[in-house]
């Protein structure tokens, strides 16, 4: 039984004594390297110390995946694995130092880059750089008048992943910002843009300008200065003129409205007017009793009065007897 913990302890002591010479071997590289999507990255390895190193290999350390990258070694020389020839090459190549790039990144390319330096004999002496991808675009800058004198509404808005930092500064330093306001929004691409607002207050010259900053984890910031806006003072002769204009163009408008409302209104009455008009019939002024003018009734009666009556013989009245007739009879 103690044999078999002696042989135990002599395994740890191995692993130790491998681990130390290990911790004595540094490699020496950047923990994160920061790249902005569409630039490329470059990630280096160095020994501290000078070993024998046979070959230097450079893998990818995705999630579950461990992928062969290139390698360099003093026989075979720079070699670039299949399916990373557009995408990695190498920058320095040396046992001691190697660096590759990465072009034209993506947030696919975020992930370690382990430098593998084999060494004989105490094997691989290994860095693990972590590429990290980033977005950050432009900051957008609005100021406006406050509904208070001498105050102004300052807005800067920076849309990155990850969520962007902004922050708004002045250049006239009697000038003071107050009522911070910042919200974050989360966009359909994994962007976020960040919006941040406060009141400027204080007296302001003309060249005053106000600055927002927007940073994302340590990379460099992007800055953009605006000039506030003049504000138009209004003096008293300017004033009075404006008043003298307005007194005169109002009176001259409302004439102007009431002539055109009047002259509508008769035109639709003149409409109305002949609308009814032609609705009600024409009466002849030329007739009387019919057909009849009163000359031509006159001229009728006479006519016939003059003309006898020869279709009824009935009709006739009887004439009384003359003189000399009742004589005979008598």
């Amino acid at each position: 039984m103690q044999t078999k913990w002696q042989h135990a302890v002599t395994i740890v002591l191995s692993l130790l004594a491998v681990f130390s010479k290990a911790l004595t071997a540094v490699v020496q590289t950047q923990q994160t390297v920061l790249a902005a999507v569409g630039e490329d990255a470059e990630v280096s390895c160095q020994l501290l110390k000078t070993k024998d190193v046979l070959q230097v290999t450079w893998q990818k350390i995705s999630p579950d995946v461990e992928t062969n990258v290139a390698t360099y070694s003093k026989y075979y020389g720079q070699r670039v694995n299949d399916g990373f020839t557009d995408k990695v090459g190498f920058i320095y190549t040396g046992l001691q130092n190697c660096s590759i790039v990465i072009r034209n990144v993506t947030y696919e390319d975020e992930a370690f880059y382990h430098c593998l330096f084999n060494t004989y004999p105490e094997g691989s002496l290994t860095g693990k750089p972590y590429l990290r991808v980033y977005k950050l675009h432009e900051p957008v800058v609005d100021v406006r008048e406050s509904n208070s004198t001498e105050e102004w509404v300052v807005s800067c808005s920076a849309t990155g992943r990850p969520a962007p930092t902004v922050t708004l500064s002045v250049s006239q330093q009697d000038l003071s910002f107050s009522q911070y306001n910042t919200v974050s929004v989360s966009n359909t691409n994994a962007t976020f843009t960040v919006t941040t607002t406060a009141v400027l207050s204080g007296s302001r010259n003309n060249s005053t300008q106000v600055g927002c900053a927007a940073r994302v984890l340590s990379a460099p910031h992007r800055e953009v200065m605006v000039t506030i806006p003049e504000v138009q003072q209004t003096s008293d002769h300017e004033y009075d003129s404006t008043v003298i204009i307005v007194s005169a163009v109002v009176p001259v408008l409302v004439l102007g409205c009431v002539i055109l409302l009047v002259t509508v209104r008769l035109k639709e009455k003149d409409k109305q007017r002949d609308h009814e008009k032609s609705k009600t019939p024409q009466k002849s002024t030329n007739k009387m009793d019919g057909n009849q003018t009163p000359l031509i009734k006159m001229e009728s009666e006479e006519i016939r009065q003059r003309t006898p009556n020869n279709s009824s013989p009935t009709n006739d009245p009887i004439k009384p007897p003359s003189r000399a007739a009742r004589k005979l009879e008598l």
